[in-house]
């Protein structure tokens, strides 16, 4: 049996240090002076003798991991999959990895999700955390395990956020529909009690009081079939007939909210208006485009990766930091009202 290539062997081959290698293999080069002539060097020995480093082993030597554990609510979600995208690009130049699970906004998963990591012994968590989840949370700081959350959280956690201001986001979206002569605005969101969704319901009421306007609210429940939310939506649209605007609080309700649309024979821009939080690519490409208010994801990506590489430094002393973001309203054809 051919003998397993280790760290020491690579180095006696390349007549080089352990650490240098070490460095270069862990993303560390210019951190540590190597030059771009001998990363290369290393690098290309690396690949043609196709070393693979034995992170188990590692673990047990250094008491770190050097893997990441993310949970957020659904990997195949565009939201959660291009933040996890920037993480993972960023994070693994210095030499981590990233273990995702989906939540699917069940407390019962989540903390399924964070045993197995804490099996895994991840050295540190990134989370979009579902509601219940702020004993397991703080508890985890308390044990010393660095803790980014982001999307949403609960004043309770101990931890770092990094959020974006969806109340001001939602409200700045109904204000635009209310300027384009838009009265009677109903808002599509979740029943789902999630801090986030809270905070644009309450902008979306401050747009409305502003104006002395009523408030038309329709809760769907998370994870409903796409087709009994088209059904309901076609409801509310049936029963609420001077409904002249739908302002949309995910893009995955805007999704079956279009359809009810359609099916129900309503014409945006001519019979309705549209806006929805949080845009997607192909809000550009259907027409009419789709007024969006865009969170800024690499940001999200970048602050939750920087912060969570600071607090995992040794005997690393960093007070919890909350960070708080700016949304775009992305003007479009949906939210314009067209003469009659």
């Amino acid at each position: 049996m051919k003998k397993k290539l280790a760290l020491k062997d690579i180095a006696a081959a390349l007549k080089v240090s352990e650490a240098s290698v070490s460095y270069v293999l862990n993303g560390k080069a210019r951190q540590y002076g190597i030059s771009v002539a001998l990363e290369n060097k290393i690098l290309r020995f690396v690949e043609k003798v196709g070393y693979r480093p034995n992170r188990l082993a590692a673990s047990l030597r250094t008491g770190k991991s050097k893997t990441v554990g993310m949970i957020v609510e659904d990997i195949s979600d565009p939201f959660f999959s291009a933040i996890a995208r920037v993480v993972e690009e960023h994070i693994y130049k210095e030499g981590y990895r990233v273990i995702y699970g989906s939540s699917e906004n069940s407390t019962v998963i989540a903390r399924d999700l964070l045993q197995t990591f804490k099996n895994y012994q991840v050295d540190g968590y990134i989370l979009a955390p579902t509601a219940g989840l702020e004993d397991d949370i703080n508890q985890l700081v308390k044990e010393g395990y660095p803790v980014v959350v982001f999307d949403r959280a609960s004043p309770d956690l101990q931890c770092s956020k990094v959020l974006v201001d969806n109340f001001r986001g939602s409200e700045t979206a109904v204000l635009h529909l209310i300027d384009n002569g838009f009265r009677n605005i109903a808002m599509v969101t979740l029943a789902a009690g999630q801090d986030q969704m809270n905070e644009r319901v309450n902008g979306y009421h401050a747009a409305l009081q502003k104006h002395g306007l009523p408030p038309i609210l329709k809760e769907i429940i998370y994870n409903e079939d796409p087709h009994k939310t088209i059904q309901n939506l076609k409801s509310l649209l049936k029963s609420k007939k001077d409904i002249d605007a739908i302002f949309f609080a995910t893009n995955y309700l805007a999704l079956s909210g279009l359809q009810a649309l359609k099916e129900s024979g309503l014409i945006i821009t001519r019979d309705i208006g549209v806006a929805v939080f949080d845009d997607i690519n192909n809000f550009a490409l259907f027409n009419p485009a789709i007024t969006a208010v865009a969170q800024p994801i690499k940001e999200i990506g970048l602050r939750v990766t920087k912060i969570l590489l600071e607090e995992l430094q040794d005997n690393h002393i960093i007070d919890s930091q909350n960070i708080l973001l700016k949304t775009k309203l992305i003007i479009r054809d949906s939210s314009v009202r067209l003469p009659v």
